[in-house]
Parts: structure tokens; sequence; C-alpha cells
């Protein structure tokens, strides 16, 4: 089934219905029903990425091990699977498998849990189910990137996968995606809360999109969350960098909110100056136990070269590696 298929009269009763049955706050999970209360869409939303065993099978522990990490590291919130998780590459049984696994670990922890629901090949149907699959298990959010089509095509998609559950969505911009087009959305569909917006030049439109949203839209950044600062600065209130030093990321965000713009200027500096030393980004989450040593990836469409053609690191480069993370960011880190 195709966008052009989407059957109107479904999608209209189905958005009637969440309009009357909730209203909702735009920036807080507390107003969604089923939602955890005191989760606010603020601060760090990393998105997970998907170990595998050396049988190239869903590792759980790591995977469950990233949710741990984020609510002990403070952060509020984690996604996954996005295009930094591999989602392209993943079965829809490794999906729900995988969704069961981290939302079962995060149940009474603080951080929220937001779960990827888009498809390939415009599947809506595969879309709603995820959405819905998402519901049932206790997930805090759905996040979706645009299907292929036009802007009605994608307004469509969104509206429906909006309605399918009492969840609050994440839009996630890509491409050409107009400001005018996420405002649309936003006035649109009750249950969207939050536009990761990675279309264009994000920096050169936020205060566009903040004014016509009424600032009722978060607007979160993603792109690796390479100039923090000026995010900050424009009021992007929502950051999407990968796991491994998100706890850092979110004591730039919280010393910046609590102006304290030097120190905030400094704690992004280490995150800078960490990622220069070789092989820490592809080392991180092992040299800070999240994942194994024996911990495997897959190919992530989207993201340039994948560490799993890359060579095996030495014991020299692990060491490297670890001694940085020890000499320069030992005192500031959560996890």
């Amino acid at each position: 089934m195709n966008l052009s298929d989407i059957d109107r009269r479904t999608v209209l009763k189905t958005l009637g219905s969440v309009a009357a049955g909730a209203v909702f706050s735009k920036y807080s999970l507390a107003a969604a029903p089923g939602a955890a209360a005191g989760k606010p869409f603020r601060g760090l939303f990393p998105i997970a990425s998907t170990p595998f065993t050396q049988d190239n099978k869903l590792d759980f522990d790591c995977l469950n091990a990233e949710v741990s990490f984020c609510n002990r590291g403070g952060i509020p919130g984690l996604i996954w699977p996005q295009i930094a998780s591999g989602w392209s590459t993943l079965s829809s049984s490794e999906r729900f498998a995988g969704a069961e696994s981290m939302l079962s670990a995060g149940k009474g922890g603080k951080t929220a849990i937001v779960i990827g629901v888009q498809t390939q090949d415009n599947d809506l149907p595969g879309a709603i189910a995820y959405a819905k699959h998402a519901a049932k298990n206790g997930a805090d959010a759905i996040c979706s990137l645009p299907p292929e089509g036009d802007s009605a095509a994608i307004l469509a998609y969104y509206k429906a996968i909006g309605s399918a559950t009492d969840l609050p969505l994440f839009v996630q911009t890509i491409g050409n995606m107009s400001v005018d087009s996420v405002v649309e959305m936003f006035r649109s569909i009750p249950t969207m809360r939050v536009v990761k917006d990675e279309a264009g030049d994000p920096l050169a439109r936020v205060t566009e999109l903040r004014e016509k949203a009424g600032d009722k839209l978060a607007v979160f950044a993603g792109k690796g969350v390479r100039q923090m600062m000026d995010e900050m600065r424009l009021g992007f209130t929502g950051f999407c960098p990968v796991v491994g030093l998100a706890d850092l990321f979110q004591q730039a965000w919280e010393l910046y909110e609590a102006k304290r713009i030097r120190e905030s200027f400094d704690m992004f500096g280490r995150i800078q100056a960490f990622s220069t030393v070789t092989n820490a980004d592809r080392y991180v989450m092992v040299a800070r136990g999240i994942f194994k040593e024996t911990t495997k990836s897959r190919p992530t469409p989207g993201m340039g070269a994948s560490t799993a053609a890359q060579a095996p690191l030495s014991e020299a480069d692990k060491k490297v590696v670890r001694d940085a993370l020890n000499a320069y960011l030992k005192p500031y880190l959560r996890g």
C-alpha cells in the first residue's frame, strides 16, 4: 500500500478520535495518555547505536546497556532505530524485539525512550504497526523519517502515523522539506511535539521555524551536533548526537541553560578535542563499558564509512583512547 492509497476517511476518523480524546501540551510528555510524567523534550536525545554479536545477531545486552548508561548519566531521552542506528539494515523482527528489550530495560527510569517507526518503500501499514507496537510496549514517543513523495504525501503519512497512537510524534526532516511544510504538519497533527531538523541548513532556518510555530514546537539538532554552541544560541532545545559522550553533551546544555556560557563552551570543547584522538569515536562505547570488545556493527547507510569494514584495532590503538578518556574526561563522566 502506497501513500496514494491512504484511505482518507480512516485517517480523518482516527485524527478526530485523537483530537477529541486529549488536549496535548507541546513540550511535556505528561499530557500524553500512557506516557510517563516528568520527561520533558529538552536536552540530549542521542541516537542509539545497534550492537551485534560475532554471529551477526542483535545483542540485547549491549542495546539495553545504552539505556542504562543514559539513565545513569541523566540523559533525558534516547532514540532507536534511526540513521545512525542503521535502521534500514534491520529486519522487522529485529526491530520489534529490539524495541521490546529497550523499553523493558527503561521501565522506571527517567530517560524517555523514543522508537523509530519509518519503513522502506513507503510502507505505511508497516510504520503504523511499529507505532502501535511501541505504544503497546510503553514507549514515551515515536519518531519517523519522511517517506518518498511530495509535500502532500509526506503530510498524509505523518498524519496517519501521528493519529495511529496517542504517543507524541517526532518528525525528522531531510532533503528539501520546507519550514512551511513542517509548520503545516505541526498545526494539523495534534501529537506532533518535536522536529529533528536536518533539512537544508538547520541553523539558517531555525529562527523562522520557531517564529512560525509560535515557539511551541521543540526543535532538535541532528547532523552529529557539531555546532552545539551556535545551536543553543539560536534556540534549539534538543540535541541528537550518538551515545558515547552524551553525558558531556548534556552537561554542556545544562551549563548553557544556567547562563554559565563559558563553562558550557569549555565542556563542548572537551567533546570536540576528544573526537580528534585517533579511533576515539570508534572505540568510546567499548572504553566506557557500554559495548563489549567483541561487539560488531553492520553498515550504516547515510553515515559514511562503516566500522564493519575497518581493520580491527590493536591493543595499542585501544590504549590511546582509554588513556585520553581517563586523562582528560574522567572527572566529567556521569555514565
